[in-house]
């Protein structure tokens, strides 16, 4: 079946991503595209990057004949459109994070249990090369039980280049909802352990004193249902002119009772430190996966068995409550929250 996309906000630049995958595939035909934002508008409509039909998003709902709705607005407006979405009908695929609070998460787990309804999420780290490795190095039994993950994923601010709204009260939701969500989709799809608790996170505002409420600090320590402990930290420290090019960049060091494994997305290798070796082993790659969290919406929005699928509705309703639990710790001095699975 060929699904009918509609877009519907462009305030990010990850939704051109998901813009670009989806005008290359014959099984989705964008048939409508929604901005709110004057300036916004305006902008797209000078570079052409898509054609906007609607200025309104009830509107482009009302009349455009679609199935599924692609979400690229800013963060603290997501949960409302993908909410009316799902009400009426719709499936919905949008960048991360899908929404703000913890009653929006909710709401949308409701409607989409109830109206049968997939949701998708560009949570791209699933389609590395290094991560696909890491997972089957982990599946093999080689590393043994994992113990213990650090993950680190620092931002560059980028403040005065960031879209200003990322500043504004109500728009941003947490740099634990904003970052985080991603080291917490992946760890689970790594190991084959979910997450059973939160044990202390905090974000604080850290370097941007011109803007006293945005909290750029955050690191989180996290267990899975195995016992083994996370720690994390995901703030915005990167100095802005080394850009995303870090070491420290999406680095996770994986510990398991037979070694540790680690990669960073701008280093060459995954490495695997096996005991009873006295040299680090490299691991060989697969080829990246292209597109993976779409074709994985488009293909459960068809019937495909859940077991063939690279990222389910499930996993990412999963992810993204626990992103939202953490990020509700953080903000309320939460300690030992425990999670419980949809």
């Amino acid at each position: 079946m060929k699904i009918k996309l509609a877009f519907m906000g462009f305030r990010h630049g990850h939704i051109f991503a998901l813009q670009q995958h989806a005008s290359q595939r014959t099984d989705v035909e964008i048939v409508a595209a929604c901005e709110e934002h004057t300036e916004t508008r305006n902008e797209l409509i000078k570079t052409g990057k898509i054609k906007i039909t609607h200025d309104n998003y009830q509107k482009m709902l009302d009349e455009a004949n679609c199935d599924a709705i692609a979400v690229g607005d800013y963060y603290g407006r997501r949960g409302a459109i993908i909410i009316e979405a799902l009400k009426r009908g719709k499936h919905v695929i949008s960048d991360k994070p899908i929404c703000t609070s913890l009653e929006e998460i909710k709401q949308i787990t409701s409607l989409s249990s109830r109206n049968k309804l997939s949701i998708g999420c560009q949570l791209d780290l699933r389609d590395y090369p290094k991560p696909i490795a890491l997972r089957n190095l982990i599946k093999s039994g080689r590393m043994g039980e994992i113990l213990a993950i650090t993950f680190t994923g620092q931002h560059p601010l980028n403040y005065g280049k960031r879209p200003s709204w990322y500043f504004e009260k109500g728009c941003h939701g947490g740099t634990i909802n904003d970052i985080a969500i991603h080291a917490i989709d992946l760890i689970p799809w790594l190991t084959g352990h979910n997450f059973r608790k939160i044990n202390a996170c905090r974000n604080w505002n850290a370097r941007l004193k011109e803007i006293p409420h945005f909290k750029d600090g955050a690191q989180l320590m996290m267990e899975l249902d195995n016992d083994a402990g996370i720690l994390g930290d995901v703030s915005y420290f990167s100095p802005d002119a080394f850009s995303y090019g870090l070491p420290s960049y999406w680095r996770f060091t994986v510990w398991g009772t037979n070694g540790m494994a680690e990669f960073s997305l701008t280093t060459p290798d995954l490495l695997f430190y096996e005991n009873g070796k006295n040299a680090p082993e490299s691991i060989k790659l697969p080829e990246p996966v292209t597109g993976g969290y779409l074709d994985s919406f488009i293909k459960e929005i068809n019937g495909a068995d859940k077991s063939s699928l690279s990222l389910t509705t499930q996993e990412v309703l999963f992810s993204s409550t626990t992103t939202l639990i953490a990020q509700h710790a953080a903000d309320h001095n939460l300690c030992n929250v425990t999670i419980k699975s949809l």
